[in-house]
This record gives C-alpha cells, structure tokens and sequence, in this order.
C-alpha cells in the first residue's frame, strides 16, 4: 500500500505533519479531512525523490522515547481489542518520527499480507533488536501482545534511564579536566611566554630550576604543539582500535571490572543489565535458554557474556540457573542468593525484577558518590597546577623587585 506524506493545518491552527499509508492520493485525502486536518502538501514518498526513496527506509537512528511511546501507544490500542493492523496504522499516523512511522507503516502492510508482526519487525535491525522482537514473538504466540509491548515500553524506558545516569556522571569531571586542560594550555602558551620576556630582560637575574623547568615546558608546547596534538590523536585511535579489537575487547572489559572506582560501577550496571532483561524476557514468555542468547548481548561486557554463556551450557544439561551463575565467580552474592530462592518459589522473574531494581538503586548512588568525588579531585589538581605556575613565575619577580630596590 503506497505512503503519503503530509503536511497540514489542525482545526485549531497549528501545523502539523506525519505520514499515512491509503489506496491512493485521493483516498489519503479523504482520510486526513476525516481526521479533521486540512491538507497543505501531500505527496507519495517513493515519488520525491525515486534515488533516495527506494521504499521505507532501513536504517536511521530513533530516540528512546520515541521508541518507547510508539511501544505504549500501539499495546493501549492492543489492549482496547483494536486489530493489529488498525492500531499499527493509527500508530504510524501518530508517530513524529519519520524512520519509525515509516517502518511501523511498512509492518503494517506486512500484516495486511500475513506476515507475523515479529518477521515485519526483522527487516528493520537497526531499530528493533533481539529482546524487542523476541518478546513481541512471544507475546504473538501466547495472545498477550498488549502486555509484552506495555513490558517493553517499560524495559526501553528503564534502560534509556541508566544509560543518561552513566552519561550524565560523567559529564562533570570530563568538562571540568577539559578546562583544566585548556586554562593550563593558555598559561603555557601565552602568559608565560611574555613572562620569559621580562625576565631576559635582567641578565643578572638568575632563575630557579623549576622556573627554568616551566619556561623549557611552555617553549616546548609552543614550538611543538602539533607533535603533542598528534601524539594524542594516535594513541586515542591506537587505543580505540585496540579496544575494538577481539582480543582487545576481551582484555578491555577484563580490566574495567578491576579498575579501583570504575570497575565496582562497571560490574553494578552489568548486572542490572542482566537481571531486568532476562526479568523482562522471561515475563513475556521467553524461554531461559532463549533469554540468556539475548542477554549476553546486553551486558556490554565480554567477561559477563562469557559467564552467562558457560551457565547457559551448564543449565542446558539440566543443572540449575543460580549455580552455574555462582561458580563464574562474575555475579555478586546477593544475585545468587536471590536466583536460588526465585528458583525454588517459582517466583525467579519477580526476583530478578526485584534485584534489578536494587541495583539501579545502588548504581545510581555510586555514580552519584563517583561524581561528587571526582569533582572535588579535579579541582584541587587544577588548582595545584596553577599554584605551581604561580610560584614559579612570582619568584623571580620578587628577586627582581629586590635587586631593582
């Protein structure tokens, strides 16, 4: 079914814009004036630009939250016994976001043909990855779609919540070790240089050794500033590759769960990861098998991903879930402990959700512990360096007050 898109006036003035999937141009038409918007543009996509538009597009990155309320919207119209087809159409109609209403489109022409909704999903990886159409899979399966897609909204929304947290942590000591950079930088290159000039400016002015150091330093930054923009270049893109690398990767991610601040927070978020995604995919009625493919795809961390995957082989051979997780040595006791009693109550996805939770909780104080120490350090750093610079450039000053007097 052709897609059209659309810009218009509401009945209450304000603009908007979409795109609807309809027989034909004018059946489209008759649509939007239906839905009470007054046509301004209309056009079919394949037809604005036939290079670029070879059909709905593949690829593209969509935010969090769009991807979470498009997920919301289409399990309540799912919920009110709306035919999937209706409410994909409603959907792709009311999402801003140009790659996913089109894709949503597309699926919805898919269903129209028969196609599962989680085979219309597969064609779009970019946007909808393993957990998303697994759950969905499950939830066609077992006829509680509207509940999986609610699961999902929430699980997206969660997940978008702990990544900002480690992004937003960050952020402070980063912006405040760039200034640091920066301000040492402008000492180095233009106060001290002029300083230089003052003090050759008395030959019998004889300089201490750190000041004769500090001058060597800024002479050095100044004449070779390209070598050490270079050489930081380089060895970020060494270390990217490297850390890119397979065996890199398998290095890296053993190293950052034993770093002395970092490596405590890396393994916290690791597991929360864990835990609410296979909490999430066993809800939906996921096998743990199955949920424990996806999972190690989730951690984000080769070290964990290989423990999940010798527990998976042990579990397969029929042993239960918390011991093989116990003897990798990768999960915290409280993990353990509480994957044994979910075990024997049947109860393990509300235990997992349960532990989850907890670590958010803890995840968000150490990060929060990280950054109001973290600032404070680089600060006192900073304000050593420029004590240092001070010192040295103030001394000899004075000597030279003392001789002109």
């Amino acid at each position: 079914m052709p897609i059209f898109e659309y810009k218009g006036l509401k009945r209450d003035g304000s603009n908007t814009k979409g795109i609807i999937d309809s027989e034909n141009l004018r059946a489209a038409r008759a649509k939007l004036k239906k839905d009470g918007i007054f046509v301004v543009d209309i056009r079919d996509k394949k037809k604005v630009d036939p290079k670029k538009n070879k059909g709905p597009r593949k690829t593209g990155k969509v935010a969090v939250k769009d991807m979470a309320l498009m997920t919301r919207q289409l399990a309540t119209l799912i919920k009110a016994n709306i035919p999937l087809v209706d409410a994909l159409a409603a959907v792709s109609e009311q999402v801003e976001q140009p790659v996913l209403a089109e894709a949503i489109a597309d699926c919805k022409n898919m269903v129209n043909e028969g196609s599962p909704f989680y085979k219309a999903l597969q064609k779009y990886p970019s946007l909808f990855n393993n957990i998303y159409i697994s759950m969905v899979e499950a939830g066609e399966m077992s006829g509680s779609l509207d509940t999986i897609l609610m699961r999902l909204a929430e699980f997206t929304e969660a997940a978008a919540e702990l990544r900002a947290k480690v992004s937003s942590a960050m952020m402070y000591p980063v912006i405040m070790l760039c200034v640091t950079m920066g301000l040492l930088g402008f000492l180095f290159v233009f106060l001290i240089p002029k300083m230089v000039t003052v003090f050759e400016s008395n030959p019998n002015l004889v300089l201490p050794w750190y000041t004769v150091a500090l001058i060597d330093a800024s002479q050095f930054t100044t004449n070779y500033w390209y070598f050490i923009f270079g050489s930081i270049l380089i060895a970020v893109l060494v270390f990217r590759n490297w850390k890119n690398s397979p065996a890199g990767r398998d290095q890296w991610d053993a190293i950052s769960l034993k770093l002395p601040v970092m490596g405590p927070a890396v393994r916290m978020v690791a597991v929360a990861r864990f835990t609410r995604t296979t909490a999430t995919l066993l809800n939906g009625g996921v096998p743990m098998l199955a949920a424990l493919d996806i999972v190690r795809n989730v951690v984000d961390n080769k070290v964990i991903a290989s423990a999940i995957d010798e527990a998976r082989s042990n579990i397969s051979e029929g042993e239960s879930i918390a011991g093989p997780l116990k003897k990798s040595g990768q999960f915290p006791p409280l993990v353990i402990h509480m994957v044994n009693i979910g075990e024997k109550t049947g109860e393990l996805e509300n235990m997992l959700t349960q532990v989850s939770d907890a670590y958010d909780f803890q995840v968000k104080n150490k990060l929060e512990g990280m950054t109001s120490l973290m600032g404070p350090v680089v600060i006192v750093i900073m304000g050593i360096a420029i004590a240092m610079i001070v010192f040295a450039v103030m001394i000899p000053m004075f000597e030279m007050t003392n001789m002109a007097g």
